[in-house]
């Protein structure tokens, strides 16, 4: 069925880290100055919670990757997320991993634009695919919990680095 990449215990702590630009405050505060940095790029936003502020915000993200849950715990308001795209894909991921079906369904998403992605599963480490597969000049937020909203310009720089922690990752069958 294709390969999967499992998160390493040495990375685990690595990733608890920002990996970009961590913005504290409030959603309010935190989406307006994210509103001036974003302006006409293209947006994509990774969990639920940083997805429905965004367009609580008037800040609507180019492709939007949520899996219904923040911290692990079911969140209400993701099937009402579905009308705000023009289309919805859906992809299954396991946790602690990104499957080969992450790749392919999130780089769709990111040529297509204007999509939802809805992971079954979970989508923590789906901020890396996104990084990856993004055009170079767009913007990546995903939340810190309890921290704020971390900011990732993707340029050839990011992609390197992000290329580096995926290849650090473990590579299993799935």
């Amino acid at each position: 069925m294709g390969r999967k990449l499992v998160l390493t215990n040495s990375l685990r702590a690595r990733l608890k880290e920002p990996l970009g630009e961590l913005i504290r405050g409030e959603p309010e505060e935190v989406f307006e100055l994210l509103k001036e940095r974003v302006r006409d790029r293209k947006l994509i936003t990774v969990g639920d919670v940083v997805t429905s502020n965004a367009l609580r915000f008037g800040l609507k993200p180019w492709v939007a990757i949520v899996d219904g849950k923040a911290m692990r715990r079911p969140v209400e308001g993701t099937q009402e997320l579905q009308v705000a795209w023009d289309r919805v894909l859906r992809l299954s991921n396991q946790p602690s991993t990104i499957s080969g079906e992450a790749w392919s369904t999130i780089g769709s998403a990111l040529r297509s634009g204007d999509t939802l992605v809805l992971v079954d599963g979970e989508e923590d480490l789906l901020t890396l695919v996104a990084v990856l597969c993004a055009p170079e000049g767009s913007v990546v937020i995903y939340g810190q919990p309890g921290e704020g909203v971390v900011l990732v310009e993707v340029s050839s720089s990011t992609k390197k680095a992000f290329r580096e922690i995926v290849s650090s990752m473990r590579q299993v069958e799935s």
